[in-house]
C-alpha cells in the first residue's frame, strides 16, 4: 500500500499538508497582513490562531478525520477559518454555492452525508426548508454576518480559547481537504475530491507563474466556494507570503475603485468580467491603477488584448484549467505568446513536477499537432476521483490521465488552443461548429455586451445556430446587423439563423452562462427569436 509520507520524505515541495504550508508563511512574516475582508485586516499569525480555534470547535462538535462539513457561506473570514480548521484535523470542507435553493442545497448535503453545516444567516430560509430533509446533519451553525439567528449554537472561532489539538490526528498530503461540486450542467453535480497537496501545488505554481512575492496584493471578487478563489488567490497569496484582498462579488461599476483603494497588484478574472470592463465608458482614471497583472480565462483575440493592456496600462496572461486539476496550461509573462492560445503546460518551480498534455481522439489514441481532439492532462495535482461516484471517476481518470471533456489542439511547441466544450459543439449541414468561435466574433460587435450560442432543432434533422445577446448599456441591437457582421467574418454555415435579445442570461457565480438552462427553459427554443431566413437575409 502506498505510504503518502514516502513522497514527502523525498523533499518534494508540493507534498505538504495545508497547515504546514500556511505555517511556512506564518514563520516568515507573522505580523504581515494576510487577509483584508469585510473591513478586517488579519495577520498571518492571527489567521493561524483562528484556524486552530476553528479546529478545536469542530472537535468539540464531534467532527473527526474524514467527516464532511458544508460551508454555505458568503465571502467572510469564517469561511477561511473553517476551511483551514477542517484541514488541520483531516476533515473535509464542502463549499456550497450560496445561490442554491432547497433542492440544490439538499442534494449536496445528502450526497456527501454532511455531519455539520455552517451558513451565513441571510441564508436561513434555505436552511429552514432543508432541516427535515438532511438526516445526516447533526447541527446547523450560523455565522451572524447580517442579523442574529434564533439558533443557540454559532460558529465564531475567533472568540474561543485555543487548546491543544490531539497529536494523534494524522493528516497527510494525500488527505482529502475539500469536495468542490461541479455546477451540474450535464447532470447531477459531482464532488471533486481535492487533496492537501493539490492546493499546495496550486499556490506554489500560481506565485511562480505570476512572479509574485510578499509585496504583492492578490485581489479577487470571486466566491470562496469557487475553486479559482481557493486554488489561486488564497493559496497563491500564501505561497508568496502576500496579502489576499477579497470582495463579495464582481461589480463592473465598483471594480476599478475597489482595485485602486486596495492597491491590488494581481487580479484574478473569469468568464465575461474582462469583456464587461472593456465595454465600460473610457475614463481619465483608466490607467490610474496598481495592477501589474490580470490572470484568468478564456483566451482573447490579439486585438482585445492589445486594446485592454494599453487602455488600463496592465498585462494579461490567460490559461486553461479546471477544478479537477489546477495544472492545465498558462501563458508565461514576457515570453513568446501565440494569438488565441491558452499557453503551454504549466510548470512548477521544482523541475521534478511533470505536467503533460495530450490530445486524443474518441478511441483514446494520441493525435498529432494541429488536429483537434479531447484535451487530457497528466500531473501530480490531479484529483483522486469524484466523491462516491466510481463510474464518473473511471470515465474521467484513465491510466493516470485526466480526460477533461474539452476539445482543443496543440501546435508543434505545445501551445494549447481551446476549441469548445464537447457538449457545446454544434453539428450543422455536415459541419462541426465551435460555439465559442461564433461567440467571440459576435462579442466584437460594438452593440453587444455578452453572447451565448446554442444548438436548436432544425427541420432538416441536424442543428441550427441560435444566438442569445445582451446589448451594451445604452445600445440597441439590430439582429440584421449582427447577421451581416457574422457573415463578413465567418463561414456561411457558422452564421446564426436565430437571434434572441435579452436583458440578462442565467449565470454561474463565476459568470459563465448557464447554457444548460437556456437549452431547457422553454419547449420552443425558436419562439420570440429573429429568423434570418424568414427575414430573407442572404449570407453567401
Amino acid at each position: 500500500m502506498h505510504n503518502p509520507d514516502a513522497d514527502h520524505n523525498l523533499g518534494l515541495p508540493w507534498e505538504q499538508t495545508i497547515p504546514a504550508f500556511l505555517n511556512e508563511s506564518i514563520q516568515k512574516a507573522p505580523n504581515k497582513i494576510f487577509l483584508e475582508l469585510q473591513g478586517e485586516n488579519i495577520s498571518y499569525k492571527d489567521f493561524g490562531i483562528c484556524s486552530r480555534k476553528a479546529a478545536e470547535q469542530f472537535l468539540e462538535f464531534g467532527i473527526q478525520k474524514g467527516d464532511r462539513v458544508c460551508l454555505f457561506l458568503d465571502n467572510c473570514p469564517e469561511f477561511l477559518y473553517a476551511w483551514f480548521g477542517l484541514a488541520t484535523i483531516g476533515a473535509i470542507g464542502v463549499p456550497i454555492n450560496t445561490a442554491y435553493k432547497e433542492n440544490e442545497f439538499t442534494f449536496i448535503v445528502n450526497n456527501c452525508c454532511a455531519k455539520l453545516v455552517i451558513y451565513s444567516n441571510r441564508l436561513e430560509p434555505v436552511i429552514s426548508q432543508s432541516r427535515n430533509n438532511t438526516p445526516s446533519v447533526a447541527a446547523f451553525l450560523p455565522v451572524e454576518t447580517e442579523k442574529r439567528s434564533s439558533s443557540t449554537q454559532t460558529f465564531h472561532p475567533q472568540f474561543r480559547e485555543l487548546q491543544n489539538i490531539d497529536p494523534k490526528i494524522h493528516v497527510t498530503p494525500d488527505t482529502i481537504s475539500t469536495l468542490v461540486y461541479t455546477s451540474g450542467t450535464t447532470g447531477d453535480p459531482k464532488g471533486v475530491q481535492i487533496t492537501h497537496k493539490m492546493y499546495v501545488a496550486a499556490g506554489q505554481g500560481f506565485a511562480y507563474w505570476t512572479q509574485s512575492d510578499q509585496n504583492d496584493r492578490f485581489f479577487t471578487c470571486l466566491p470562496f466556494f469557487h475553486a479559482n478563489a481557493q486554488y489561486y488567490s488564497t493559496m497563491g497569496a500564501i505561497a508568496a507570503s502576500g496579502t489576499l484582498i477579497v470582495e463579495e462579488r464582481f461589480s463592473a461599476s465598483r471594480f476599478w475603485k475597489q482595485v485602486r483603494d486596495s492597491e491590488a497588484t494581481v487580479v484574478n478574472f473569469i468568464g465575461m468580467m474582462m469583456s464587461i470592463l472593456a465595454k465600460n465608458e473610457p475614463s481619465d482614471l483608466d490607467r490610474n491603477n496598481s495592477v501589474r497583472l490580470f490572470y484568468g480565462s478564456p483566451a482573447f483575440s490579439p486585438e482585445f488584448l492589445d486594446n485592454f493592456q494599453k487602455r488600463f496600462d496592465t498585462d494579461i496572461i490567460v490559461g486553461f484549467g479546471m477544478t479537477e486539476t489546477c495544472y492545465g496550461t498558462i501563458e508565461v509573462i514576457g515570453d513568446d505568446r501565440r494569438p488565441n492560445s491558452s499557453g503551454k503546460p504549466r510548470t512548477h518551480p521544482d523541475s521534478r513536477f511533470k505536467n503533460l498534455i495530450k490530445i486524443i481522439d474518441e478511441n483514446g489514441t494520441a493525435l498529432p499537432p494541429g488536429i483537434p481532439g479531447e484535451i487530457t492532462l497528466h500531473n501530480p495535482a490531479i484529483m483522486p476521483g469524484y466523491w462516491a461516484n466510481p463510474v464518473q471517476s473511471q470515465l474521467s481518470l484513465q491510466d493516470g490521465w485526466l480526460r477533461t471533456g474539452d476539445l482543443g489542439w496543440v501546435d508543434e511547441q505545445d501551445f494549447l488552443y481551446f476549441v469548445d466544450r464537447k457538449k457545446d459543439i454544434i453539428r450543422r449541414r455536415g459541419e462541426n461548429i465551435s460555439s465559442k468561435e461564433v461567440e467571440d466574433v459576435i462579442k466584437q460587435h460594438e452593440t453587444v455586451l455578452e453572447c451565448a450560442i446554442i444548438a436548436v432543432p432544425s427541420e432538416f434533422g441536424e442543428d441550427e445556430v441560435k444566438a442569445y445577446l445582451i446589448p451594451k448599456p445604452g445600445s440597441d441591437i439590430e439582429p440584421g446587423d449582427i447577421i451581416k457582421w457574422c457573415a463578413s467574418k465567418l463561414a456561411y454555415f457558422k452564421v446564426p439563423r436565430y437571434i434572441e435579445v435579452r436583458s440578462d442570461l442565467p449565470q454561474t457565480p463565476s459568470l459563465r452562462i448557464r447554457k444548460d438552462i437556456l437549452r431547457t427553459e422553454k419547449t420552443d427554443l425558436i419562439s420570440d427569436s429573429f429568423d434570418r431566413e424568414s427575414a430573407g437575409i442572404n449570407i453567401r
